[in-house]
């Protein structure tokens, strides 16, 4: 048994499928409690995709995965998460659930402590349950990129070796977000840390990068068994903006002066990932990766974006707009993933190809498109 919370999420669908299918012998749970939908509503937001009840997901899904199974539950209740775990005695445990968005995160304090309430009190909750089995579960969590902040060194993944009055040490690498919502993983991470050094438990974190998107072959068995894609100010992300803005011919809006380096990774690298640390097995280590293949300038992606426009005839304009957000708009972005790579690859992103594909997406949805880009300030 394999349990994957935030199931009916991003992420978390796509790596529900791939679980199923890579362990046909083995039962499959997701968990969720909708929230991610309710979420969007509230700010106007909407899936591109049609994302349909979760009753006709799994329909869809279990004609070829009858191992897939599903039960609302909201985890942030401690005894739903002791009497899931008690009762299922999963061997492993795929936590995605999340509130996942910085900006959601940054509207007012309610906000900010709804995030940390959320993302911190499921992962306590969870670790406590797993204790509580009283036999090995293996926990593989996503967090993200944005603990590290922008270093002016290369980040690591996970750990630093630091030298102080001639003593070294390797440390947990300090949570140096730059939002609520990051600094709510960076906890989370510290939670991890604990956990294993208190209780020994098998823990697999990946830090994981922006990630982008869609899981087209699922999408063409089926397109009810789609994940879903935003793209509002809240819950989107800047590939798939920029790609809603070329598929309309609206200009291509760059924040700040555009040199600013990210991490980058397709939504099927990210489940695929998740499905092989599972695979690998934990023998009681705490083992992180930087869930990276891509690093990217923002201006960079624009230029991309509007290449793949312009081979479809339409003519994109790169603006440079004020940075709505504080961030060092020169950073570099040196990242280690080579623990990353060498145990759960090899991946084979292609950001060229798969922005070619979103673009003749949006394009299939240009009122959505129009629709989704108004909501932007």
């Amino acid at each position: 048994m394999i349990v994957v919370t935030g199931a009916d999420g991003y992420i978390g669908w796509v790596t529900a499928l791939r679980l199923a299918e890579a362990f046909p012998e083995e039962e499959i749970l997701g968990i969720d409690n909708f929230a991610r939908r309710r979420w969007v509503r509230r700010v106007n937001g909407f899936s591109f995709t049609d994302v349909p009840s979760i009753r006709a997901r799994m329909a869809a899904a279990r004609r070829k995965r009858p191992n897939l199974r599903f039960q609302a539950m909201d985890l942030r209740r401690p005894d739903a998460a002791e009497c899931l775990l008690q009762r299922e005695r999963p061997r492993a445990v795929v936590h995605l659930a999340a509130q996942p968005s910085a900006p959601f995160a940054s509207q007012s304090l309610r906000h900010a402590h709804l995030t940390c309430d959320i993302n911190n009190g499921i992962t306590r909750n969870l670790v406590f349950a797993i204790r509580g089995c009283g036999e090995p579960v293996h926990l593989v969590m996503t967090t993200t990129m944005g603990i590290y902040g922008a270093p002016n060194f290369p980040i690591p993944e996970g750990r630093l070796t630091v030298q102080v009055d001639g003593s070294e040490d390797t440390i947990p690498y300090p949570g140096m977000a730059t939002s609520w919502y990051h600094m709510s993983k960076a906890n989370d991470a510290n939670t991890l840390y604990l956990a294993h050094r208190i209780w020994r438990l098998p823990i697999t974190e990946l830090r994981t990068a922006i990630t982008y998107g869609l899981n087209w072959n699922d999408f063409q068995e089926d397109p009810s068994l789609v994940t879903r894609l935003d793209c509002d100010p809240y819950f989107g992300v800047v590939v798939h903006r920029f790609c809603a803005q070329g598929a309309t011919g609206a200009g291509l809006t760059v924040y700040g002066l555009g040199r600013l380096r990210k991490p980058f990774i397709s939504v099927e690298s990210a489940a695929l990932s998740l499905v092989r640390a599972v695979a690998a097995g934990n023998p009681g280590e705490y083992r992180i990766y930087n869930q990276v293949t891509d690093v990217v300038g923002i201006e960079e992606l624009a230029h991309l974006v509007q290449g793949e426009a312009a081979a479809r005839g339409i003519a994109c304009p790169v603006t440079h707009v004020p940075n709505p957000r504080v961030e060092n708009e020169t950073h570099p972005m040196r990242v280690h993933c080579e623990g990353f790579l060498r145990d759960l690859g090899p991946f084979s992103d292609d950001l060229r190809s798969e922005v070619g594909n979103l673009v003749e997406f949006f394009l299939s949805r240009t009122d959505r498109a129009r629709r989704s880009l108004g909501l932007f300030p």
